[in-house]
């Protein structure tokens, strides 16, 4: 399991983020100012994050959720 260390570019504040791949992205809450933020993590090191709005992540999560939709489906037809 890798864990990186985020310090939030809005308040400071450093965070921990705990994943089983040491490469990652996708969104990041700050745990302390609730600020969102898309992050790129490679080798266990933060290497871009982009502030992010609520409506961006929800468009983001329906867009996923709706590939994960049509993935299973055309599983389901082979």
């Amino acid at each position: 399991m890798a864990v990186s260390k985020i310090k939030c570019p809005s308040c400071g504040t450093e965070g921990t983020l705990s994943l089983l791949n040491p490469d990652y992205e996708g969104p990041y809450t700050c745990w302390k100012c609730r600020a969102l933020f898309s992050i790129r993590i490679q080798d266990g090191q933060l290497r871009s994050w982009q502030a992010l709005s609520q409506e961006e992540l929800q468009r983001r999560q329906e867009a996923e959720a709706l590939k994960a939709k049509f993935r299973r489906h055309s599983l389901g037809k082979d």
